[in-house]
């Protein structure tokens, strides 16, 4: 992983060197595992889902990492704290490479912040937990349930769109119309190549009443003006306060600009989606990408559906005997 040189915020005010992630959810679409567990910490190959989020800020420059976290999450400031035994037990033992990437995990030079939110309140109850630690600063929100491949982070590619227009930029990407209701939708009209002006934004609209199929998808980089708009906000969708809500609001005073990402996105808070990020990401594994691959071929070659029939190897027989006749 590359690491941008650092730069101190009181140096450069309006660069992005901040990213929140709010980590508080319960994650009930995944019980039983999330019980006792965050949702979280569970993981993608053998790395937390939290980790990729981390290091897309890292990648992207950020030296700030703000946690808002919930309980049942120690695991996660546990994951990026400092484990001496663990380290120097590696260390004993000569294993170099793994110590190296323990350590890697917050590199020298990055702070992190963890705060609690006592209530499950919302993403904009979340957000402006944080307005103390960030400050008069631009800052940036990363969901983890939201897993993009990218070949350039997509962070990065949004702070260098930040840099040219000084406005906030929310990541976008067409979603199937019938799914409206799951994503806060944009109304808009596109301005220059992959950038639409946003003139409005819809938490979770029915599909009959969304203003189009551009849905946004865990990524926003927001300027310190938005703490005012979410600190007098009523409750919206669901009983929550909502940041959808709160740029709505800051939508009537400043510009936001919606931003069409390159990558794929995996939505890992859904069963389906985090199955398919597990594959993809274990076939670009450096270490087991290539078994991995080869296990695959193989299932596909028997016939994948007689794995998940109610008698598998009774199927896979005939299937087999069939071929042969």
């Amino acid at each position: 992983m590359k690491i941008p040189a650092r730069h101190s915020t009181m140096k450069f005010p309006n660069s992005v060197r901040t990213a929140v992630f709010p980590v508080a959810g319960m994650g009930t679409r995944f019980l039983p595992a999330t019980k006792a567990t965050a949702k979280e910490m569970m993981p993608i190959v053998d790395k937390p889902l939290i980790q990729y989020a981390v290091e897309e800020a890292l990648e992207a420059g950020c030296d700030r990492l703000v946690f808002v976290t919930g309980r049942g999450k120690r695991a996660i400031a546990d994951h990026f704290d400092v484990a001496f035994e663990l380290e120097y037990e590696l260390e004993r033992c000569g294993k170099k490479e793994l110590l190296e990437e323990v350590r890697s995990i917050v590199p020298r030079g990055v702070s992190t912040v963890f705060l609690r939110q006592p209530h499950p309140l919302g993403l904009g109850d979340a957000v402006l937990m944080t307005r103390d630690v960030v400050g008069d600063h631009p800052f940036a929100v990363l969901l983890a349930d939201d897993l993009i491949l990218a070949k350039k982070p997509v962070l990065a590619q949004m702070i260098e769109q930040y840099e040219h227009y000084h406005a906030a930029i929310l990541a976008i990407q067409h979603v199937p119309h019938k799914e409206t209701n799951k994503y806060g939708i944009i109304q808009s009209w596109a301005w220059e190549n992959r950038i639409h002006q946003i003139s409005n934004i819809i938490e979770k609209p029915n599909p009959d009443d969304a203003p189009s199929d551009l849905g946004v998808v865990g990524r926003y980089i927001l300027p310190p003006r938005i703490y005012d708009y979410l600190e007098n906000l009523p409750a919206g969708t669901g009983g929550e306060i909502q940041l959808t809500d709160g740029i709505a609001a800051l939508l009537k005073e400043r510009q936001v600009l919606g931003f069409e990402f390159e990558g794929r996105r995996f939505d890992c808070g859904d069963k389906l989606g985090y199955l398919q990020a597990t594959v993809e990401y274990g076939l670009r594994h450096a270490g087991v990408g290539t078994s991995f691959a080869e296990y695959l071929h193989k299932l596909a070659t028997d016939g994948i559906c007689s794995y998940i029939a109610d008698k598998p190897i009774a199927l896979l027989t005939r299937k087999k005997k069939s071929r042969v006749a």
